[in-house]
């Protein structure tokens, strides 16, 4: 059987793969049919029901106060925090993090994750920094729900993507959400107070009524753009989809879910975006993606909101305004997937582009710096195993003590739960076949 390689295209060939494709050709099937065929086939059969909610904490969450604290390093590594035993023995997490302790089971902790030290979201979405070479406008790697919308396509009237962030993404680069030369088509659904009203009908426009109005633009469209025909429908589609009202439609769950998720705890309101995502997943999206930022009260705390994570000046205590809103929100996110039978179908991420310096001091004495050698991710659901650590860092929180997973190891793992096999092909914006991920492998632990 012939294969092609799962690895970087290059621009050299050996005289092996060359005669190989020639045969193809004598064969009756031409190399671009191949290509077309492997994208064709991308996605395992059965898989179209697994989701994926992606939460990017926008800044750098710092990994030696939440995920992998130090207690026994020298007082001006660990930090002020202290490390408190979860409901899996040797799993331990923040004190300030109570929610993660009593589901740790449904959880595992991903340590030393090397990144870039840079504030570069479109690493964790693609795989490939921003700053990287080419990678930036229609030559940008694409984003993985993009590349998701395009393999998958929409569950009926449902968008395949989803950005429910009430707070964008950090974009210091480029946009991390860019579907690059997959086509607009497969950007995200923004959920940002205007997309959220065009989901309506104009007033005095009716089912029927905008049914009429379909015929007629139909009757008077002739312009050959296959692409904007596609814009179009999928609009119309979704403005006449109750069920999609009802996906985005929040008021619809208890004041008792809503509690369980903060609403009332939380005064930046960013709890309900989780509570958004896992009505979306539930109504059929494959991947729903958050910023959140948890922006604090400054009266109450005490301090200034960094706009996000990015505690270079009073570290300790924007985590402490920080940390209890987070905590309740994730976990009641990942509870109430498994309590609604969700558990096996969606995986939830939660990550962010780099660490935090383990050595206490940068801006202002209590503060952190960027740490990219060795940051923290959160996996749960999807059918991964959880209740476990995996990976390992040195005393101090420095550097991983053995090989260091990367972001492509973690969005290979989430293609692999999304059903969508690795060695897929697309073409970029010049016909050439680009593979998902160049150098990244699923975690073997997790699947």
């Amino acid at each position: 059987m012939f294969r092609l390689p799962a690895a970087p295209f290059s621009t050299s060939m050996t005289r092996r793969q060359c005669l190989t494709l020639g045969a193809l050709s004598l064969g009756g099937l031409t190399l671009p049919e191949l290509w077309r065929l492997r994208a064709e086939g991308a996605v395992r059969p059965g898989a179209g029901k697994k989701s994926v909610i992606m939460v990017y904490l926008p800044g750098g969450a710092s990994h030696i106060d939440m995920y992998d604290l130090k207690p026994d390093a020298p007082v001006e590594y660990r930090g002020e925090f202290r490390p408190i035993r979860t409901n899996v023995p040797g799993m331990e997490v923040c004190e300030l993090m109570p929610e993660h302790a009593r589901i740790a089971d449904k959880f595992a902790i991903i340590r030393g994750l090397k990144t870039r030290g840079n504030h570069d979201p479109t690493e964790l979405l693609t795989g490939v920094p921003a700053f990287a070479s080419g990678n930036i406008g229609q030559n940008a790697r694409p984003a993985i729900g993009s590349v998701v919308s395009r393999l998958r396509g929409a569950n009926g009237p449902i968008p395949p993507y989803v950005s429910v962030s009430s707070h964008k993404l950090l974009a210091s680069y480029d946009d991390p959400e860019n579907p690059s030369y997959l086509g607009s088509e497969h950007r995200p659904i923004r959920l940002s107070g205007e997309a959220l009203q065009n989901l309506s009908s104009p007033e005095g426009v009716d089912v029927a009524r905008l049914g009429q109005r379909k015929q007629l633009l139909a009757g008077l469209d002739r312009r050959p753009d296959p692409q904007m025909k596609t814009y179009t429908a999928r609009a119309l589609e979704m403005v006449s989809s109750s069920a999609v009202r009802q996906a985005f439609d929040i008021s619809a769950e208890s004041e008792a879910i809503r509690q369980r998720y903060g609403e009332g705890f939380d005064p930046s309101g960013q709890c309900l975006d989780f509570l958004r995502a896992r009505r979306l997943v539930e109504a059929g999206v494959s991947l729903v993606s958050i910023a959140a930022r948890f922006p604090i009260d400054r009266v109450a705390v005490g301090v200034n909101d960094p706009g996000g994570w990015d505690t270079h000046a009073t570290n300790f205590r924007v985590l402490r305004g920080k940390l209890p809103q987070y905590d309740k929100a994730v976990a009641a996110l990942i509870s109430d997937l498994h309590d609604r039978g969700l558990g096996d179908d969606v995986a939830v991420v939660v990550w962010s582009e780099f660490g935090r310096q383990p050595r206490v001091g940068n801006v202002t004495p209590d503060g952190r710096g960027h740490w990219p050698a060795a940051a923290c991710a959160l996996l749960a659901g999807g059918g991964l195993k959880t209740g476990q650590i995996i990976g390992e860092t040195d005393r101090l929180g420095e550097h991983a003590r053995s090989r260091p997973y990367t972001p492509q190891d973690i969005l290979a793992t989430l293609y692999h739960v999304l059903g969508i096999d690795l060695n897929t092909t697309l073409n970029d914006q010049n016909g050439r076949p680009q593979y998902l991920i160049d150098k990244g492998r699923r975690i073997d632990a997790l699947v």
